[in-house]
Parts: C-alpha cells; sequence; structure tokens
C-alpha cells in the first residue's frame, strides 16, 4: 500500500521566458498522456547523507527547469483548431508527491511493470482541463527497507525518449553538482528547415492496425484480459537468434552486405523511428522534443510462419531504410496538412480513453535498446533498475537493454493472458 505524505509545486528558480511555444507536426500527433518510467535505489549509506530526499529533488528540479522551461508549463487547444495545441510557458510547474510504502524492494521481484509498480508513479485525470494539467509528473516512495523509488511521467507532445532521457541526466548531474550542463536546443521550428519534399508523403502507414480475419467489430477482443509477460534473451540466445538471421540471409543472397542489428531481428508490424540523423542537416544532438516517425512493416501470418525468419527481418529493415530526409521531411509536411490530428491520440479532446486495440495479430514495439537508459544518480548512487510504467494494451511491446551491461535483453510485453503461454513458446523455440 502507497500512502502519500505530501505534493510540493516545483517552479523554475530563476525567471523564465512567458511565451507560446511553437510546437511542430510531429508534436502535434502526440498523446496528451504522459509516459510512465521509475527509477529504483536500493538503501545505502550514500542516500542516508543525502538527508531529505525530497529535498534535494526539489532543489535541483528547480534548476533544471530554468533550461527545460517549457516544461513548467501548460499546454492550451490551438485557435486554429483541428485538435491542435500550443504550449504556454508560464513557470506553473512541476508536482512532486511524496510518499511512503510497507514493501520493501525486493518485494518488486524482477520489476514487471504491473499494477503494484503503476502505484509509484503519480495517476493522472485526463478529463481535467489540460490547461491545468502539468507536463512533468513525479514520485518520490520511501520504502521500509530504507531504499527509494522515483515515478516519472513525461507529455509526450513535449519529449520522446532521447529528449526525457536528457532531461532526467541534466536533472541529475544539478543534483550531484557535478558537469558539464548540456542545455537543451529548445527551438522546435529547426524542423521545418531544408528543402521541400518532392514527393508526397504515403499515409497508408498511419491506417489503423489490421483486425482479426472476418472481424470488422474487435469489441468482444477488447473485454477478454490482458497482462504483461517481463521476458529475457540473454546475449547467447540474442546472438544466436542474430547468426540465424544473417544465416538465412545468406542463403537468399538478400542480406545487401550488412549483418542485421538485434531489433531487426525481431519480427514487428509497427513501430517509431527516431529521425534525428536522417535529416540534411541533421538536427542538433541536444533536441528537445519529438523526432520520431511511424514506421511499419507488414506481412501476412502465413507468410511469417512459412518463411525464414531472415524473411521477416528483410521486411523490417526495407521499412526503417525508407526513412530519409525526403520522406521526413514529407511526413511533416502531409500532418501539417491535415485538418484534425485527434485521431492519432488514444484519449479524445475530453480526456476520455478511445480504447487502444492492436488485436492479436499486430504487435507495436518499442526498442529502448539504443538509448542511454541507466545511470540516473540524484546523490544517493545509480538505481538498481530502471523501467517503463504499467501503460500496456495488447501487443505494445518494450525492448530494454539488461541494467547490467552484459549483453541481455529484457521483453516487456502486454497480451491477451490466453496467448501468454504460445508467445513463450514461440519466443523461445529453437533459441
Amino acid at each position: 500500500m502507497v500512502t502519500l505524505k505530501a505534493t510540493h509545486t516545483v517552479r523554475p528558480s530563476e525567471p523564465t521566458p512567458e511565451e507560446i511555444m511553437y510546437l511542430n507536426a510531429s508534436d502535434q500527433i502526440k498523446d496528451i498522456t504522459h509516459t510512465p518510467t521509475i527509477y529504483f535505489y536500493r538503501h545505502s549509506p550514500s542516500l542516508d547523507a543525502a538527508g531529505d530526499a525530497v529535498s534535494r529533488l526539489r532543489d535541483s528540479l528547480s534548476k533544471a527547469l530554468v533550461l527545460f522551461y517549457p516544461l513548467a508549463g501548460r499546454l492550451n487547444w490551438a485557435a486554429e483548431g483541428g485538435s491542435r495545441v500550443e504550449l504556454h510557458c508560464n513557470g506553473k510547474g512541476v508536482p512532486i508527491f511524496e510518499a511512503e510504502s510497507e514493501a520493501a524492494v525486493e518485494d518488486f521481484g524482477d520489476f514487471t511493470p504491473t499494477p503494484a509498480i503503476q502505484a509509484l508513479i503519480p495517476s493522472v485525470d485526463y478529463t481535467t482541463p489540460i490547461d491545468e494539467i502539468p507536463m512533468v509528473i513525479v514520485q518520490l516512495t520511501r520504502f521500509s527497507c530504507g531504499g527509494v523509488s522515483i515515478g516519472l511521467g513525461i507529455s509526450h507532445v513535449m519529449a520522446d525518449g532521447p529528449s526525457a532521457l536528457h532531461f532526467v541526466d541534466e536533472w541529475a548531474k544539478i543534483a550531484r553538482s557535478m558537469g558539464p550542463i548540456v542545455p537543451p536546443f529548445l527551438d522546435r521550428t529547426v524542423l521545418e528547415n531544408g528543402s521541400p519534399p518532392a514527393k508526397p508523403f504515403d499515409p497508408a502507414v498511419l491506417r489503423p492496425p489490421p483486425t482479426l480475419i472476418g472481424q470488422e467489430d474487435n469489441m468482444e477482443q477488447r473485454k477478454k484480459p490482458i497482462t504483461v509477460a517481463f521476458l529475457n534473451l540473454t546475449k547467447l540466445q540474442i546472438e544466436k537468434l542474430r547468426n540465424k538471421v544473417n544465416l538465412d540471409s545468406d542463403k537468399n543472397n538478400s542480406g545487401g552486405g550488412r549483418g542485421y542489428s538485434r531489433f531487426e531481428a525481431q519480427t514487428s508490424l509497427h513501430f517509431v523511428a527516431d529521425f534525428r540523423n536522417k535529416l540534411q542537416p541533421p538536427l542538433p544532438k541536444n533536441f528537445f522534443g519529438n523526432a520520431l516517425i511511424r514506421v511499419e512493416a507488414t506481412d501476412t501470418s502465413g507468410s511469417l510462419l512459412s518463411n525464414t525468419i531472415g524473411a521477416a527481418a528483410k521486411k523490417i529493415r526495407e521499412a526503417v531504410e525508407k526513412v530519409t530526409d525526403e520522406t521526413v521531411r514529407a511526413y511533416l509536411e502531409y500532418l501539417k496538412g491535415l485538418p484534425d490530428v485527434g485521431r492519432f491520440r488514444s484519449l479524445d479532446n475530453s480526456g476520455r480513453p478511445k480504447g487502444d486495440f492492436y488485436g492479436n495479430p499486430n504487435l507495436a514495439i518499442i526498442s529502448w535498446t539504443a538509448l542511454p537508459l541507466y545511470g540516473a544518480d540524484f546523490g544517493w548512487g545509480k538505481e538498481i533498475h530502471m523501467g517503463p510504467g504499467s501503460m500496456g494494451f495488447d501487443g505494445k511491446t518494450f525492448l530494454i537493454p539488461s541494467h547490467e551491461g552484459d549483453g541481455s535483453f529484457n521483453i516487456a510485453i502486454w497480451l491477451q493472458e490466453e496467448h501468454i503461454s504460445a508467445f513463450k513458446k514461440c519466443l523461445y523455440n529453437d533459441i
């Protein structure tokens, strides 16, 4: 059981610009919801020496918000309509919730993102007027063993994975009084630079995923309970899988001379690609915002089952290689021209869920394999675990590199309960 003890509102420690900040097309289609993550820390002498942990978080966050001042603002519905939003940089601040739990860190086992984990991350009522919802929410929970967790949520409109991790990293460095500090690049109009696209964007990639064959209405499927499985692939299993893919490619002469990456060895239909380095010129390394494009690799289940794993990986590679400067700019232009961007969000404009459902034949894979996930030291040592909160829908999957850096992966996947056993059997078959 988690008990809330206090709530603190943290504002920038110095005056910050009061302005309406431009949000680009990539920002506009992102969910108004917060992306939840959790950090666990064991009890240690450095945690005791840090004194009041919540005071350290508050003081350092107030300084970090001077650099990342958009995160202290609030969204408003834009006058242009079409479900678009604008960011009012008004310094209203970030809430930090201080909580206690009778549990110990060890009670969370392998940190599977269950409802028990979700209780350590602040919840948000999205039916609240949008201009009252903070861009960042934080919860510090103290456990009976002396350890703590930091539950964090950052509005997806404001930041994708690389940007969110940049914020956490700089916040932690400020808490430790360590440098150098790398300020964010806040000008989101930089995505508008460059040559206009020569070809229009093909919107087929943005269509909803297919339902089961012969079923137009999948409401019955939505009623089936889903659960999360937190699985592990060892370094040896990953290498065996990769070698199998490359062997298939060699046989088919389809490898193009380059071995497949660990992510390309997975079979996926929908995922997102970071286009920071795809643009010409590339975005600044400290660009703060969203720089993601939706990518789709499609095939029939029969083809996937009858062909080799290398054929499936080839489908994914073909989709990834379509992400170029031209396709990204065409994508952004297409989004800018849409009469309403609300159809891409999981909530309607009143904050009510639409009901995400990807269905049995579909997976949505989010790869964290290339992100600098670990090392968030606020002055009491590095985390022992960092991972997603419980924000799954049927088919949503996270690929997470091991915290130990041993080359293994953790896979968090939400599936209908009746399919978990079959998925595990399929995943570990022949590896």
